[in-house]
């Protein structure tokens, strides 16, 4: 099976119970550096500024197409941000 046709899915955790700098970062880059979408359900996971060393975030992964299709749903889970 082929990279192309291989399934993948989003992985999602929205509650926010994932630590920005010690899961959420080094999971985010790990994700975009395979061409995928890291978020969480309002911005790119890298793109966040850490208010706070334990900072917590709800974590959406997964791929490019996922991930978009995901994003496009503003109701998907009422609550978090998702845009």
């Amino acid at each position: 099976m082929s990279a192309q046709h291989t399934p993948v899915g989003v992985a999602m955790n929205p509650r926010s119970h994932l630590r920005l700098l010690y899961e959420g970062n080094p999971m985010g880059f790990i994700v975009e550096q395979a061409g995928g979408i890291a978020s969480d359900g309002n911005c790119r996971m890298l793109e966040i500024e850490p208010a706070e060393v334990h900072q917590k975030l709800p974590v959406f992964v997964g791929s490019r197409d996922d991930m978009n299709e995901l994003l496009s749903y503003s109701n998907a889970i009422p609550g978090y941000g998702i845009r």
